[in-house]
This record gives structure tokens, C-alpha cells and sequence, in this order.
């Protein structure tokens, strides 16, 4: 009997030791870490106006329909940019679903900026991002967009061209994936131009 209790204290024991390893000090030290280290990252990589406001995160996509700001892509996201229930829309390449989203998706586009019947749209404009909450979209999406928001704003489309270019991303270590436009802060930065 005296081997059995001592062979539940030495597994009570473990048990008591690595909990207050892996579920204190562990973690304390993880977020010492991310704090010291990585302190914007690790608190979500927010965006703040001069006055001290949040503004959103440079890591989430926001909606915006107004003419004078520019448009991310569109979203699956609970009921569109809700990072509380982010996901993808599901649908695969063969649904007719998705197909007539897309479509739809086009034709607002080129309405809306103006493009012919005939003019390309670029993918990210029209198809949501697998999370739906993609805070870039591609220049060429950006560039697209540049006579509306400029026309909208009474803005010369070169000075709107330079701020695309400064909200602009480069590749990841220099060579994967492409340059983004994050579309946050771009809206912020038109904000900033009055």
C-alpha cells in the first residue's frame, strides 16, 4: 500500500510541477519574448490616429463603399469583415453560386470605376480571400481605382498615385508572393490630405 501512495504523489507531483510550467512560466516567458521583441506584432499590429484613436489593424481588412476611398476585396467574413467569424465563402470552382457572385462582382466593378464592357478586372477585386479579411489588394487593383477616388476627393490622380505607392508592400523576404496594397492605411493616408 506504502508503494501505491508513493507512486500517486510522484504522478501528483509531475502533474502540479508541469502545470505550473507549461501554463504559467511558459507563457509568461512567450510573451515576455513577444513583448520586448516584437512589441507591434504582438499586440495585433494596430493602426492609430495622431489623437491616440485605433483605427483598425494593419493585419485586417475593413469595408468601405464610399466613392472617395478605395475598396479591399470583397468578403465572406460573417456579414462582410467580421474577423469575429472569419472564413471563406466555401463554394467551389464548379458552384453556380459562385460563378454569378463573381459576375455580379465584375460588372459593379467596371461601373463603378468606369471601365468598358471589355476591360480586364483583376481577381482579388472580385473573389474573397480564403479568411475573408485580406487587408491588401493588388496595385493594378489600386491603379484601377485611382479616377474614381481622385474625382471623388478633387484630387490630381498623380498625388493619389504617390500615396498608393507609399501604402504599398513589398514581397515577403524580398521574393514571395506579390506587392500589396494595404487598404487601410491608404484611406487613412487620403484622410490626412485635407
Amino acid at each position: 500500500m506504502k508503494a501505491f501512495f508513493s507512486e500517486i504523489r510522484g504522478a501528483v507531483m509531475s502533474t502540479l510541477v508541469l502545470a505550473v510550467v507549461c501554463s504559467g512560466v511558459y507563457p509568461l516567458i512567450v510573451f515576455g519574448v513577444g513583448q520586448l521583441a516584437f512589441h507591434d506584432k504582438a499586440n495585433g499590429s494596430l493602426i492609430t490616429a495622431s489623437d491616440g484613436t485605433v483605427r483598425g489593424s494593419k493585419l485586417l481588412a475593413q469595408g468601405f463603399t464610399d466613392p472617395k476611398y478605395f475598396h479591399p476585396r470583397p468578403s465572406s467574413a460573417g456579414n462582410g469583415y467580421d474577423a469575429a467569424n472569419s472564413s471563406g465563402s466555401n463554394l467551389g470552382p464548379t458552384s453556380q453560386k459562385l460563378k454569378d457572385a463573381i459576375k455580379d462582382r465584375v460588372d459593379a466593378y467596371r461601373k463603378e470605376n468606369g471601365l468598358g464592357e471589355n476591360d480586364s478586372v483583376p481577381a482579388d477585386a472580385v473573389t474573397a480571400s480564403g479568411s475573408g479579411l485580406d487587408p491588401h489588394i493588388s496595385a493594378r487593383n489600386a491603379e484601377l481605382q485611382t479616377a474614381r477616388v481622385a474625382k471623388a476627393r478633387g484630387l490630381g490622380e498623380d498625388k493619389v498615385r504617390e500615396l498608393i505607392s507609399q501604402n504599398t508592400d513589398g514581397r515577403n523576404l524580398g521574393f514571395l508572393g506579390e506587392p500589396g496594397v494595404n487598404v487601410l492605411q491608404l484611406n487613412l493616408a487620403l484622410g490626412r490630405l485635407r
